[in-house]
Parts: C-alpha cells; sequence; structure tokens
C-alpha cells in the first residue's frame, strides 16, 4: 500500500534510487485493480472518505456538492500513476502530480489523457518543481519510504500555501502490521514484494513531532483497519495504518 517517492536521477537527500526502480516497475498495472496495485485500489476509496471529509471541514464547504475543491489548487506528492490526482480534479481542483519514478509518470500521463482530464505530471524530487505552493499538498503511503523524513516533511511544508489543508496517510509500525502488511500481505501476493521495510515505518507520536519541528499541528489521526465484514475502512484502530491532516499553527 505504497507510492513511488524515490528516484534515481537526483541526489537528494529524500531520495533512495532502488524505492524508484521497485515501483517503476510496477507501473504498468497501476491502473489494473486486479493486478499488483489491487490494494490500492481497495484503499483509495478509504483515503478518499477521510479527505472529503477534511476538505468539508477545513474549508466549511457544502457536503453535498461534488467540486469542493473548485477553485483551488492541489499537489499530491508519490503520486504514482495518478489513483488520488484524477478524484481530486473531479472535486473540481487544477491539480498537480509528482513521483520519482518516470515510469509513474507516464503511465499517469497515458490514463489521465484517456479520461480527458488535465493534470500537471512531473517526474522527480518535489523540490525540482518550479517555484508555487498549494492549497491542498497530499502523500498517501510515501513517508515510509524517503531517506530523510524530517526534510521531506520540510518540503511538504514548504509547498503548502497560507491557510492550506496537508493531508498524510501511513503504515503504523506496531507488530500487527509487521504481522499483516508486511509479512503476510507480501508473502500472499496482495502487495508485491519488497513493497515495505517495517523498520521505516512511523508511529503516529514521531509524525507529529516531525510536523510540529516543521511548524505544523497534526490533526487527530484516524486509523485504516481491516475486518472481514466491513474490508478496509476508516476506525478508531491505528495499528495497522492511519491517515491524518496537518495545518500550520
Amino acid at each position: 500500500m505504497t507510492s513511488a517517492t524515490v528516484s534515481g536521477e537526483t541526489t537528494s537527500p529524500t531520495i533512495r534510487p532502488e524505492e524508484a526502480a521497485h515501483f517503476g516497475k510496477l507501473a504498468a498495472e497501476w491502473w489494473d485493480p486486479k493486478g499488483s496495485s489491487a490494494m490500492l485500489h481497495k484503499l483509495n476509496p478509504v483515503r478518499l472518505s477521510f479527505i472529503r471529509s477534511a476538505i468539508d471541514t477545513h474549508w466549511g464547504t457544502d457536503v453535498t456538492i461534488r467540486t469542493p475543491l473548485a477553485g483551488r489548487t492541489a499537489i499530491d506528492v508519490g503520486c504514482g500513476a495518478g489513483l488520488l490526482c484524477e478524484p481530486l480534479v473531479r472535486m473540481g481542483a487544477e491539480v498537480t502530480g509528482v513521483d520519482a519514478a518516470a515510469e509513474n509518470i507516464a503511465a499517469a500521463r497515458h490514463h489521465a489523457a484517456g479520461m480527458r482530464l488535465d493534470i500537471d505530471y512531473h517526474a522527480g524530487e518535489l523540490s525540482t518543481l518550479p517555484e508555487g505552493t498549494f492549497d491542498l499538498v497530499t502523500s498517501m503511503e510515501v513517508i515510509e519510504h524517503v531517506a530523510d523524513k524530517a526534510a521531506f516533511v520540510r518540503e511538504l511544508v514548504a509547498r503548502l500555501a497560507p491557510g492550506g489543508l496537508m493531508i498524510l496517510s501511513t503504515p503504523n509500525r506496531t507488530a500487527a502490521s509487521k504481522l499483516l502488511l508486511v509479512d503476510g500481505a507480501e508473502m500472499i501476493g496482495q502487495v508485491p514484494r519488497g513493497t515495505h521495510d517495517w523498520d521505516d515505518f512511523i508511529v503516529p507520536e514521531e509524525l507529529a513531532e516531525l510536523l510540529d519541528s516543521a511548524g505544523m499541528e497534526m490533526g487527530t489521526p484516524r486509523g485504516i483497519a481491516f475486518t472481514a465484514m466491513k474490508g478496509l475502512h476508516l476506525s478508531d484502530d491505528l495499528k495497522l495504518n492511519y491517515i491524518v491532516t496537518a495545518t500550520r499553527r
């Protein structure tokens, strides 16, 4: 359950070339709901439910309208082939997507063209993008893959416009996540082998400290849990994965 976040083409301290290579190999199947990114397709609606609620709460938008981001800009960092970028466009935003794996960006551009969606995609490190800020900054299942988490968070914050909203999600570093997300999911093929390094997972308290150091205040985390009855769903259970908002203090 991740998006590629690093590239061998630059030398930023947040980059791990092996990560970009791993996810770049999966680019051709990114939009196949039964392929190697099947878990992302199952996870995306849960993310979007949280994101929509956070948008409505932050900007006071009408929960019944389809385009709560109309007139706003958004960037998804570690966007993969655009699974989140495309819904953000449909919510009305002017969207930029950045991913370190050039193969992912090629797949993202191809799919967006087929959907007739205008998305500004960039391959490479976030710091290489033209200067500019965004009302909404998202980064889903990314921070656990970067070499320098503090530097990555600072780069995200530098792209956040005044009064903007940041939303992050990541696996939690718990015994349950090691058993189910790493040992279990990769063993049975639900997640491609080599996707996760449990030691790089980050607990909510650590993420809150990173955000605090960058001048941000983290909201209350919501868990993304799994049960046989509900499948993946938002929960108070943070053991596997969690998603949070962050705003400037």
